[in-house]
């Protein structure tokens, strides 16, 4: 496969973008914390894909990104008031929110009945999922390698494997969002990151 390097303000980008997740491709993009890899929800060979393209273990669930704060009611169901408040005030960022997992969402998604939220802050990737809806996204590199900052070092890793890859310069954040669990009455941080469990506790206090 032959994988287009495509800069994220050419005119194309975007079409090439939504033609690709219309039939279950993959692409990467930039994030407000590093290169996504993402596929439509909708898509289960695409999604597997996914999973082959990085070499990750299907035991490990894929988070979904959206680009709003409302839109956390369609990947998740009996959404608490903690993750609603959190996502009023930390979205868009770096911040997954896991949550209860809506049942219209595929089940290769997550083995559990959670799935983690996230609304990145960067407007390529925002572009994208306001004209695609929600999308599966886990970072653009191999499983276990390091996380891609530059669209070409997603080159490196993942080159020959994926259709397109949307450059939009190096990613600001340069580190994986935390990942806090929202599904209980104590919040959990299960992936420490940018935003620490003191900023969120100030917010639901």
């Amino acid at each position: 496969m032959e994988t287009l390097l495509l800069p994220a303000n050419h005119p194309e980008a975007l079409g090439r973008a939504l033609h690709l997740f219309r039939e279950g491709g993959l692409v990467a993009f930039p994030t407000d914390t590093v290169y996504g890899l993402g596929v439509s929800l909708q898509n289960l060979t695409g999604i597997a894909r996914l999973y082959q393209v990085k070499a990750r273990e299907t035991s490990k669930a894929i988070p979904v990104l959206v680009s709003s704060p409302a839109d956390l009611e369609l990947v998740g169901q009996g959404v608490g008031e903690m993750a609603k408040r959190l996502s009023e005030r930390f979205w868009p960022g770096p911040l997954t929110l896991v949550v209860p997992k809506h049942p219209n969402l595929p089940e290769i998604l997550s083995p559990e009945p959670t799935i983690g939220v996230r609304m990145p802050d960067h407007p390529v990737a925002l572009a994208l999922l306001r004209q695609a809806g929600p999308l599966a996204v886990t970072s653009a590199n191999l499983s276990g390698g390091d996380s891609a900052v530059t669209a070409q070092e997603v080159l490196v890793q993942l080159g020959g494997l994926i259709p397109l890859i949307l450059d939009g310069g190096r990613t600001p954040g340069g580190s994986p969002s935390t990942v806090v669990d929202c599904c209980g009455p104590v919040l959990s941080i299960l992936r420490p990151g940018p935003v620490s469990l003191e900023d969120m506790m100030r917010v639901l206090a």
